[in-house]
């Protein structure tokens, strides 16, 4: 963590898709007053479903501008003093590196909350969400959750704090 201990925070959130990042957000940060910027929920309120109003190959694509979006959000957030969670998975190293440098540039400190979750685990809760149709339900397959798996960069040594599962409320 960095920053003055008296700047705004802002939490980063490591995780793959159903490890549990939003659901601790809810029942445990937006209580305590914290701001939460939702990376999926903004990519959903403009352009629909994924893989239902526009293809799953041109994800990246649409989330290119909200991640702008989320960078501008969070920057002005800090400015004004206040505590924001950045809620979006951060598989890879350097985006998690890319996110401490700009919180840092903006006068904020950050807390890296890590939520490893078994395979088996994910595969349980996605076949549950698999069934919703709002923002945070994006239909993943098991060897969709391999892939995923498979680009992930595990924390370690990054100043990261483990977020165990059955720590927190479940929604």
């Amino acid at each position: 963590m960095s920053g003055s201990s008296g700047a705004a925070t802002v939490f980063l959130l490591v995780g793959l898709t159903g490890s549990g990042k939003t659901t601790y957000v809810r029942a445990v940060l937006e209580p305590a007053g914290v701001v939460r910027v939702s990376v999926d929920e903004e990519v959903f309120a403009r352009n629909g479903a994924y893989g239902v109003d526009y293809p799953e190959h041109e994800y990246f694509a649409r989330q290119a501008p909200v991640l702008d979006w989320a960078t501008k959000r969070t920057a002005s957030l800090v400015a004004e003093g206040r505590n924001v969670v950045l809620d979006h998975g951060l598989w890879q190293k350097t985006e998690r590196q890319e996110w401490k440098a700009r919180i840092e540039a903006c006068g904020g400190r950050w807390r890296l909350l890590y939520f490893p979750v078994p395979r088996e685990v994910l595969l349980e809760r996605l076949r549950a969400r698999n069934e919703c149709d709002d923002a945070n339900a994006l239909t993943v397959t098991p060897e969709a959750l391999d892939d995923f798996f498979a680009r992930f960069d595990v924390p370690c040594g990054e100043g990261e704090e483990v977020v165990e599962a059955g720590s927190y409320p479940l929604a």
